[in-house]
């Protein structure tokens, strides 16, 4: 059974907006006292929350799908629809965010930092909002776009001073439970940690957090063991302590042996960019299980040549207790000294997200066919979300939208790309929303005097629905197929009349 999960990945749902409200304001002899429409209420959004009491990321393994609420719909009497729930996710300090490609998007790297996952979708505006002194009684609202759908990727890597570091079995789970109060599983059989245990240890004036890594075996950077499951564990340490057992039985094992082992795996072991590498960071030794006869006899042994290595080392035993306060004392300076350097490093510089002038690099116009006829497609976020807000059954609104997408400069933009009046125009990505380009379907300034939902500036009675427009768009992509295939067969029949 699961009882440890360091890396999943959520799917992602956040709540759609509430769409906007046509109501006309109704009183005692004021039948017409205008609108009063509502707004549609926002979605909910996802938050990723770093909680100190979140340990692992085991509930989000079992329950990866998770969803916002959905804004409520706008209602008369200028009543906006209730915000959807916001839905906050507690996870582990120290979890790395990336999305799909791996592309790191946020590090939660301090208690209660915060961040938005997925966005919630944009509450509609009611007829009340959109009236004008040009358009005093709108016959129409905006819809509630969706919100945002997709997958993150979240990776712990477990927030701590030191790492102990060695092989199974080494006794890094009884040094730990020795050092501090933490209780980890300890069991005499290899891979009895099936995940990193945490400790907090107290060295006179000092208190650091020491981290028990899974044992790591000769090849672990290359996914064998468990090695590379927790590897990433070790990259937030700022002091590696190798832990060595100096009485194994397995032939062929030495303390030496296992730290030359552990090394190339540590220097195998890609750090992220700007973080420094695993063995340039601060290292002890500690020879481990020398209350044993032969293990004592072993570590005086190997501790010269460690020595010579440039290695402070010590003899400890878990059992007896021995050599463990100087070993604390000794991890305790290191770590006080790395975190003496940090308060000299310049603090890092604040981001300030300011919203993006209006102008026609919201959007780029990109012209896709080719001999057979060409079409133009639209894509930038403003014009994808408008397209989502208009009710397409209402031609008013589509008249709206008309001009929004003119004032933002498509039109100027589409005569710029070689577009002509009826040509095909396709908003957003893939399938998206097709139009027939007609530029004479704008101008705020007309007085409209059709009945309510109705634009005079658009024929009902002429203007395909998109759904014909797509058919319609299928259909000739489908012709120009036909008519290369048809190419094809009379080039081949013309090379083997020339062949004869």
């Amino acid at each position: 059974m699961v009882s440890f999960v360091d890396q999943v990945t959520l799917h992602l749902r956040a709540g759609k907006g509430g769409n906007g409200c046509v109501s006309v304001r109704r009183e005692k002899f004021k039948p017409l006292a205008g609108p009063d429409g509502g707004n549609g209420g926002d979605g909910g959004q996802i938050v990723l929350v770093a909680d100190p009491q979140t340990t692992t990321l085991l509930s989000y393994h079992h329950s990866p799908h998770r969803n916002g609420g959905n804004g409520g719909f706008g209602m008369g009497d200028h009543r906006s629809g209730a915000a959807g729930e916001s839905l906050e996710l507690p996870v582990p300090v120290g979890t790395v965010v990336k999305d799909p490609n791996g592309e790191v998007l946020v590090d939660l790297v301090e208690p209660g930092m915060r961040f938005i996952a997925a966005p919630g979708g944009q509450g509609g505006l009611g007829n009340a909002a959109l009236a004008t002194q040009k358009r005093k009684a709108p016959g129409f609202a905006l819809l509630g776009t969706p919100g945002w759908t997709g997958d993150v990727v979240l990776e712990l890597k477990t927030v701590a001073d030191v790492a102990l570091v060695g092989y199974p079995s080494a006794g890094k789970s009884s040094l730990i439970a020795a050092m501090s109060a933490a209780r980890p599983k300890i069991a005499d059989y290899p891979f009895t940690t099936l995940h990193p245990n945490l400790g907090v240890v107290q060295a006179g004036d000092s208190r650091y957090t020491v981290a028990d890594v899974p044992g790591l075996i000769e090849g672990a950077s290359e996914g064998r063991g468990l090695g590379l499951e927790f590897l990433r564990h070790v990259e937030r340490c700022s002091v590696l302590v190798h832990v060595l057992d100096c009485a194994t039985l397995d032939p062929g094992r030495d303390p030496i042996s296992d730290l030359d082992i552990i090394l190339a795996e540590l220097e195998a072991y890609p750090v992220p960019e700007g973080q420094l590498p695993l063995l340039e960071r601060p290292q002890l030794i500690a020879l481990n299980k020398v209350d044993v006869p032969d293990a004592k006899e072993l570590a005086e042994f190997v501790r010269g040549d460690l020595e010579e290595r440039g290695y402070r080392v010590f003899e400890i035993s878990t059992v007896a207790h021995t050599g463990l306060r100087e070993l604390s004392f000794a991890i305790a300076e290191l770590v006080d000294e790395h975190r003496a350097s940090l308060e000299h490093e310049p603090a890092p510089q604040r981001v300030v997200l300011r919203p993006k002038a209006t102008s026609e690099g919201d959007f780029y116009v990109r012209m896709d066919g080719g001999s057979y006829g060409n079409y133009y497609r639209i894509i930038g976020e403003k014009p994808e979300r408008w397209v989502q807000q208009t009710d397409f059954q209402n031609d008013e609104a589509v008249g709206y939208l008309a001009e929004r997408l003119d004032k933002l400069g498509i039109d100027n933009a589409l005569f710029r790309a070689g577009a002509v009046p009826g040509a095909t125009v396709i908003i957003g990505e893939g399938d998206g929303i097709v139009f027939d380009w007609d530029p004479s379907i704008s101008s705020a300034a007309e007085v409209m005097v059709s009945p309510r939902g109705s634009d005079p500036r658009v024929d009902p009675n002429t203007r395909r629905t998109t759904s014909q427009r797509r058919e319609q768009y299928k259909k000739t992509m489908d012709a120009r197929t036909f008519e290369r295939a048809l190419e094809e067969e009379r080039r081949l029949a013309r090379e083997e009349d020339e062949a004869e």
